[in-house]
């Protein structure tokens, strides 16, 4: 066994370890070269961790290769606009889905580190053996053991699945397998009722499987009941059926078909994706040696620093118990590289947006209804349909809507959640009405530019003192 001593540490100084080279790693060692850190990122696979290679980046290549084929098949503009019947090419699509992957990754990821003198890059498997020391098995077999001054862990998470008799004897999908899939098969099931499992549901639905969703209770149950309502009727206007408050209780596979048994009766499938979650990846870092703290999930425990039980072990992004958002991921890794060279900076989630990029999207912000009246908040709420809005008007497409969810006695607003076309492109400007306080009556009086989706937040704020449908198209 090598033993090194913070590797590159020939001008001396804070040697901080990464284990992990996805976003909040990444964001991490940058940081800390920034802050005069000399850093050696450990990496147990391919560089760049989930979203570049596996998550948010191919799967919104698929979801918007779907929407393309979709609208060509079917729109509101038919009358005037003819359709084709658009053949489907998946093995051209994951040709140009992996390309623009392999670019990303060697651009955002390979290139600057690689660029990067101050950070040594390890490919192997780490676990801890000390609270200052770890042990890293590398990929041709041979251990190094590596003391340090600072560590991060930043490992991510995987799929998680659920104990359902007969689903491990079976070649069942988890994201990364549909996503790489070369071929769409003709009747896809799907296990799970949040961002992954929908937002891949109808993306093949829409390159054309038949797709079954099996929801244990409603869609997005987490979230307003408004928002599993509006995607639920937009899956089944698209011919996917939903199945909600439906458990599987067996699974089996034979003669290239899956048999999921529920309650109602069987489903059956060419090919099964599960999709109820992600586990944090900690189980092998041997986290209990170097006293560092996790959850019933097995998520690392962190305070808003990024910092762990362990005095020098800092933690960031999908393994530590903080929201699996990749951004997230990387304002941690930021702060905790800070944190790590003698700073003290904070990671304030309070206002934190998200976006599910179905069709409609899904974007939310701040709190629901339901989690102001936990919080002892009393509220008012304004809910405005899209058929109220001119964007969607125009556009000929009024599914969803826009809700505003407010402080009863001051007006402050509280949360936005909207079911809209390109809803991402709007929650934005919810986040930033919300971090500085503005009420729904300071909102409404702001100036948004005509025939944008984002205006359908200034007529939300607006219905809280008029009635925005005796309002002309453009009112102040």
């Amino acid at each position: 066994m090598t033993t090194l001593n913070a590797i590159g540490n020939k001008a001396g100084g804070l040697h901080v370890v990464v284990i992990g080279s996805g976003g909040g790693a990444m964001a991490a060692a940058l940081k800390g070269t920034e802050q005069g850190a000399r850093i050696t990122l450990i990496e147990r696979g391919t560089i760049g961790g989930t979203c570049v290679n596996v998550g948010c980046v191919p799967s919104k290549i698929l979801i918007r290769a779907a929407q393309i084929a979709h609208l060509r098949r079917v729109s509101p503009f038919d009358a005037g606009v003819s359709t084709s019947r658009p053949a489907i090419h998946r093995s051209k699509l994951l040709a140009q889905q992996q390309a623009r992957v392999d670019e990303l990754r060697q651009a955002k990821y390979e290139n600057i580190l690689q660029s990067t003198p101050a950070i040594s890059v390890l490919h192997g498997e780490a676990r801890f053996k000390s609270a200052s020391s770890l042990v890293v098995r590398l990929i041709d077999g041979n251990e190094h053991a590596l003391t340090f001054d600072r560590c991060l862990i930043a490992t991510g998470a995987s799929a998680a699945v659920p104990p359902i008799p007969g689903l491990m004897d079976t070649p069942f999908w988890t994201s990364t397998e549909a996503l790489a899939s070369e071929t769409i098969p003709p009747r896809l099931a799907v296990i799970g009722s949040s961002v992954v499992a929908l937002e891949l549901a109808q993306a093949f639905a829409r390159l054309g499987s038949q797709v079954t969703v099996l929801a244990r209770r409603s869609l997005f149950f987490r979230d307003d009941p408004a928002i599993g309502e509006a995607i639920s009727a937009a899956f089944r206007a698209e011919g996917i059926d939903v199945l909600e408050h439906t458990s599987a209780s067996q699974v089996s596979h034979a003669n290239g078909e899956f048999v999921i048994a529920t309650p109602g009766g069987e489903v059956r499938a060419e090919r099964l994706l599960v999709a109820t979650g992600r586990a944090p990846n900690t189980d092998q870092l041997g986290l209990d040696v170097a006293g560092v703290e996790v959850n019933q999930q097995g998520a690392i425990v962190v305070d808003p620093g990024m910092r762990t039980s362990s005095a020098n072990i800092f933690a960031a992004g999908d393994c530590t118990d903080q929201p699996q958002f990749v951004y997230v991921a990387a304002a941690a890794g930021t702060r905790a590289a800070i944190n790590m060279t003698g700073g003290d900076a904070k990671l304030d989630l309070r206002v934190l947006p998200a976006v599910v990029f179905t069709d409609p999207q899904v974007a939310t912000v701040g709190l629901s209804e339901a989690e102001a009246h936990r919080q002892g908040i009393r509220t008012d709420s304004r809910t405005l349909s899209l058929d109220n809005v001119p964007r969607a008007l125009v556009n000929f497409d009024t599914r969803g809507f826009i809700k505003l969810v407010a402080d009863a006695g001051s007006g402050r607003l509280l949360g936005v959640q909207a079911v809209t076309p390109e809803a991402g492109e709007l929650i934005q400007t919810a986040a930033l009405a919300i971090h500085h306080r503005m009420t729904v009556h300071d909102l409404a009086d702001q100036l948004f530019p005509y025939l944008t989706m984002v205006e359908g937040l200034k007529l939300a704020a607006q219905t809280f003192t008029k009635d925005v449908t005796q309002l002309s198209c453009c009112a102040g």
